[in-house]
């Protein structure tokens, strides 16, 4: 070979490999196939830092989530880019949220938690983003049509709970926000009790970011007697301060127990008021909440079915503690990215649009959740169609109750409350 030939072909590897990496400067990913598909954009928002309810964690799993999958090449090429948002707790909080989702081009909000659902829900319907796996407290979350739940939300929730306490409650007392949609739960927790034939629970609001309820708790342990008579508390991060001041009753005889350990007052509540975190938190297994019953929307934190997730939370969440896998906030995050990957993935396209995703949702894509819920799938048939929440597609619950420390199953599997809650909706 010449001396010209040879300085020729170095001056073309030369280039070519300038050129490469000009390309993986421009975003594409390490295992990418082609390097020709378009970054793909989402937001995940939830409150932090306020008084009432906070979900960080919620933000931190989106983004070890994005780490995760942009480690592998992105999901089917395409590189995730997760925005996040303090929604602050406040209407004006979620709008800004959700404004700030259609100005940066957001193809679907994922994961995210509010109880604004009004204040979110018009600016993503104006630009047709769809809302995927949101916690599921609002109203507007089971009937927008962008709306795509991975669960019951509190409905399935509080009816699911009354069914639970009809098999050992006498008497039920129920401490509840007092908020337009607290409102609704003793309708839906009656109609779960009354699948025994079971008297409805005495409906007791309270204020949700109150600094004490000794006056609620005294109320509620009044009528709920002491003959097998149950307290249950849904107050969000405020049930533990509840349940605090009603161990503090002078006439309380220890509040929960064990079971079997005689007729004293049960207490009880659902996942995301109380959870492995709480319970930690307040002592293990000398927790207030031992013996506590609890309804929640997955499996146990224990269960095999989370270990996918605790792998990814291990890898690639490094020592962010706001990433706790046995709280509801960061599970249902990681179920509503599950969703969010088998719809790009369906696609197999270079171009992600919001208009492409829920289309395919639409259109039946069928989502499988590795046993963390039923199959998801949102065609019109798969609708519960119950009037106040006519999207919820997993009417499913778990029952599960506080066992030396430990949130476990108070029974196997799944319990579908689908006719509870169009009973109580």
């Amino acid at each position: 070979m010449t001396g010209r030939r040879l300085s020729s072909l170095l001056a073309s590897v030369t280039a070519a490999a300038v050129g490469a990496s000009i390309l993986t400067g421009c975003g594409v990913l390490p295992g990418a196939t082609g390097g020709s598909r378009e970054p793909v954009t989402v937001m995940t928002w939830a409150p932090d830092e306020t008084r009432a309810t906070n979900m960080p964690g919620m933000p931190a799993m989106a983004q070890a989530y994005a780490r995760w999958v942009n480690a592998q090449g992105g999901i089917d090429g395409h590189e995730l880019r997760v925005l996040t948002c303090n929604e602050q707790n406040t209407p004006s909080g979620a709008a800004a949220c959700a404004r700030r989702a259609v100005r940066e081009k957001a193809v679907a909000v994922v994961g995210s938690y509010s109880q604004n659902g009004r204040a979110f829900m018009a600016p993503l319907e104006a630009a047709g983003i769809p809302y995927i796996g949101g916690y599921g407290l609002t109203d507007d979350e089971f009937s927008s049509p962008l709306s795509y739940p991975v669960n019951g939300g509190l409905a399935a929730l509080i009816a699911g709970h009354g069914m639970q306490l009809a098999e050992s409650c006498r008497k039920v007392s129920l401490v509840r926000p007092d908020t337009l949609a607290g409102d609704r739960l003793p309708k839906l927790l009656d109609a779960g009790l009354k699948k025994a034939a079971k008297r409805g629970a005495v409906d007791i609001p309270a204020v949700e970011d109150a600094t004490e309820y000794a006056d609620q708790a005294s109320h509620a342990r009044e009528k709920a007697g002491s003959e097998n008579g149950c307290v249950a508390a849904v107050l969000g991060e405020r049930t533990q301060t509840f349940f605090d001041s009603f161990r503090r009753l002078p006439e309380a005889t220890g509040g929960a127990q064990a079971e079997g350990e005689g007729d004293r007052v049960r207490i009880s509540s659902v996942l995301g008021s109380v959870g492995q975190p709480v319970i930690d938190r307040t002592g293990g297994a000398r927790s207030p909440f031992e013996g506590a019953f609890v309804t929640g929307w997955y499996p146990e934190a224990d269960d095999k079915s989370w270990e996918p997730m605790r792998k990814v939370i291990k890898e690639h969440a490094f020592a962010d503690n706001r990433v706790d896998p046995t709280d509801t906030g960061v599970q249902t995050t990681w179920i509503a990215y599950t969703v969010l990957k088998e719809v790009i993935e369906s696609l197999d396209t270079d171009t992600v649009t919001a208009s492409r995703i829920t289309d395919a949702l639409d259109r039946g894509t069928r989502v499988d959740t590795g046993g963390l819920t039923p199959p998801l799938r949102w065609m019109y048939e798969d609708l519960l169609g119950a009037p106040a929440f006519p999207r919820i597609v997993n009417h499913e619950v778990t029952f599960q109750v506080v066992r030396k420390g430990r949130l476990v199953a108070q029974k196997p599997g799944f319990v579908d409350v689908g006719p509870t809650v169009t009973a109580g909706g």
